[in-house]
């Protein structure tokens, strides 16, 4: 290994280690900050002296300091003959730095909870880089006294949402007072949002505010949280060796940004073109599946399948509402059939509306 290279790797290992023990450490002042810091810091380090290790340059021509993050996330990911990086890693790059940033240059209220999935998230990638660039393990890099930086860890972004929003829609009740702690709670869930859309900065007070607006008018969160709802913690293994690796969903892309995009981070969890996913109407769905349209829409409605965003969605066009289904809907409906066929529910159907009637 270059001796550069060399140099910067043990840089990025003394910051994990040192971002771990920010966040074991027995009282709170200063520790999410620092621990964020430290473990940005590190994965800067990592990438730097895997780029050189794989024969890279980490400053440009007649340039006196070296590449800043996002310059490495991207050569990381897009450089041919360097390229170690998947989309999902970059996702999860391009979250630390983004919850640094607020760390380090204005206010974080973040959640034990939330923390905990960046932080140990952050510690498989590092391992998975090490292993995979250098082919060394982590534990050689580690104390033997480290500990897992959980005792009950939460591997669920979907439930860390739920209890959340909860929490917020709280403290956003009338008469409380307490608009600024919600808002400040908002903000890393805002960040995490914005930066896997590939959106870089902060969120202005009024996007906060506009958020807390539509959590208050009890719109769930998958619809005001669209990036997040784009995405999956996978998790594999238990205590000591647990390991959280950030995921999209089936069927929707992670895209590199063009560079030089104004505002935008590398990489972003988008559905470019939402009417080309949800390009069934329910005429054509209906042909798909064998059915007539009526009977269609029985078993659409049998199995509540028009409640689930990745079945269907409706478009607001003009002063027309549009109602279209995802091919995602086609295996669905199928698989429902093979529980029970179109003529029984439609019957249940029909008898559900006479005992209605009656």
């Amino acid at each position: 290994m270059k001796r550069e290279a060399k140099l910067l790797l043990e840089k990025a290992c003394d910051a994990l280690v040192l971002s771990i023990e920010l966040f074991n450490r027995p009282y709170d002042r200063g520790r999410v900050n620092s621990t964020l810091i430290q473990l940005d810091h590190g994965f800067e380090m990592l990438m730097k002296a895997a780029i050189l290790h794989r024969g890279g340059r980490i400053r440009d021509k007649r340039a006196k300091e070296t590449i800043g993050f996002d310059a490495c996330v991207r050569r990381s990911l897009s450089d041919g003959k360097i390229k170690y990086l998947s989309e999902e890693q970059a996702l999860v790059l391009q979250t630390i730095n983004g919850l640094r940033d607020a760390a380090q240059h204005h206010l974080l209220d973040i959640s034990e909870g939330q923390l905990y999935v960046h932080v140990q998230s952050g510690v498989t990638l590092f391992r998975d880089l090490l292993k995979s660039v250098f082919d060394q393990e982590l534990a050689t890099h580690l104390p033997t006294r480290v500990l897992p930086v959980s005792t009950s860890p939460p591997t669920d972004l979907a439930t860390l949402f739920d209890s959340e929003i909860a929490e917020i829609k709280k403290l956003l009740k009338p008469g409380r007072r307490r608009r600024l702690e919600a808002l400040a709670r908002l903000r890393p869930l805002a960040i995490l949002d914005a930066t896997i859309q590939g959106e870089k900065g902060q969120p202005s007070d009024a996007d906060l505010r506009r958020i807390a607006k539509e959590i208050s008018q009890g719109s769930p969160w998958a619809d005001v949280f669209k990036g997040a709802a784009a995405v999956e913690i996978v998790a594999d293994g238990t205590g000591p060796s647990l390991s959280l690796r950030v995921s999209n969903k089936e069927g929707i892309p992670i895209q590199l940004v063009p560079d030089g995009t104004p505002g935008a981070s590398v990489v972003a969890v988008k559905r470019v073109d939402e009417l080309g996913f949800y390009n069934l109407g329910a005429r054509q769905l209906a042909e798909k599946v064998g059915l007539t349209t009526p009977k269609l829409i029985a078993v659409v409605d049998h199995r509540d399948l028009r409640k689930d965003r990745e079945f269907y969605k409706e478009f607001k066009i003009g002063s027309q509402t549009h109602k279209r289904y995802s091919p995602k809907a086609i295996e669905r409906i199928k698989a429902a059939l093979q529980q029970e066929t179109a003529d029984q529910i439609w019957e249940k159907r029909r008898a559900k509306r006479k005992g209605a009637t009656a």
